[in-house]
């Protein structure tokens, strides 16, 4: 069987930026380098698969391993892409080893985790234990921008349970947030900078607008919290605006993120939102808020209950025990929660080193966590 390195080298020198809405272009944009090296893998490897049209250059690919007499279904899923690479201070594409750590782009989010499920499925594949159950092996597209793949391969998926790979660390995730993230934008009139007056600023018309949204920011963060999560959260995080500095701009926009917990409803965040800014008496600017281009639930903790009974299990018989976490960031794991199958989010690395500049992961926490996920798989 291929080295844990070799392995995770792999898919590391394989490009798979996501360009999240940036308009990024080239050879190392999207995911179709890892899925077709997965591909050529499971073909090797003698399993049924398919590859699963998602976008233009985008596919889940998702592979079946059917031991005889299984009773239940347990999904592996990771996804492919990664952020961009920007300011990184080591080779994105690299795959160094030094001191234990393979270093490069996706390495901690998520490739560690992929490697880890693949060396998994492997070994139940040619192993072919006496007692596992059914895995379905998932890597899917666009879990850093909009969740595409995700919410694609749900959408005909029966299955028992699903662990996600994230890193925690080999801890267990069994409850985050959700993310809804839409723009807001204000019109303006253009004209030449040296007569401001015959136009109509749209960027000062905003401004009055960020005022009445950072209030209202304020005004979540004091509202009900969840007892693990605390209180949904709001940011603008991005704003842009204007053709040049010489002449007054027609138009800016604003990216808006909203956090949720468990019970609120993704696509009432923008309305509760919008109808909070139209009652506010110093927005008296026109305003458009549009619809949301990325919303995903947050998971709750609840229907998960013997699934973290039985990964703990496996899990401490190879690292000892291990803490079981909320945390603020979404997953996929929500997607799978929200067809009704009981998901949890584990995996090597940790969060910390995910989309950093030197980002890097222990490659024996990856062999430990390949090790844990054919324990569950035998005792499921």
């Amino acid at each position: 069987m291929v080295s844990t390195a070799q392995l995770l080298g792999d898919l590391v020198r394989l490009p798979s930026i996501n360009p999240m809405g940036r308009g990024l272009s080239g050879p190392t944009i999207f995911e179709s380098r890892v899925t077709n090296y997965v591909d050529a893998y499971l073909r090797n490897l003698g399993v049924p698969f398919e590859r699963q049209a998602v976008a233009p250059e985008r596919e889940n690919i998702i592979a079946r391993y059917e031991p005889p007499n299984a009773t239940r279904t347990i999904v592996f899923e990771a996804h492919q892409d990664t952020v961009p690479v920007e300011a990184m201070i080591v080779d994105p594409f690299g795959g160094e080893v030094r001191g234990g750590r393979l270093y490069g782009r996706g390495a901690c989010d998520v490739k560690g985790g992929m490697a880890a499920m693949l060396l998994a499925f492997t070994r139940l594949v040619r192993e072919r234990p006496a007692r596992s159950a059914r895995v379905i092996l998932a890597y899917t597209v666009d879990e850093e921008h909009t969740f595409l793949g995700v919410q694609r391969l749900v959408e005909d998926l029966k299955a028992d349970a699903a662990i996600v790979a994230e890193p925690t660390m080999l801890n267990i995730v069994n409850a985050h947030k959700g993310v809804v993230r839409w723009h807001v934008t204000t019109p303006g009139r253009s004209c030449h900078s040296s007569r401001p007056e015959k136009g109509i600023n749209a960027i000062y018309r905003m401004g009055k607008v960020l005022g009445a949204i950072e209030r209202y920011a304020e005004s979540l963060r004091l509202s009900a919290s969840d007892p693990l999560l605390g209180p949904p959260t709001l940011s603008v995080g991005r704003i842009e605006g204007g053709l040049s500095v010489n002449t007054v701009p027609d138009f800016c926009r604003i990216e808006v993120d909203r956090r949720l917990i468990p019970g609120e409803d993704p696509l009432a965040a923008p309305r509760h939102f919008e109808e909070y800014l139209r009652r506010q008496t110093d927005v008296d600017v026109p305003f458009c808020v549009a619809t949301p281009w990325l919303h995903c639930p947050a998971l709750s903790p609840a229907g998960s209950e013997a699934l973290v009974q039985k990964l703990s299990r496996s899990i401490e018989l190879v690292a000892g025990p291990r803490a079981i976490e909320a945390v603020p960031y979404g997953t996929d794991a929500s997607s799978f929660a929200g067809v009704g199958i009981p998901a949890v989010v584990f995996g090597p690395g940790d969060i910390a080193q995910a989309h950093t500049a030197d980002e890097w992961i222990e490659l024996a926490q990856v062999d430990q966590a390949a090790e844990v996920l054919y324990r569950f798989a035998c005792d499921f």
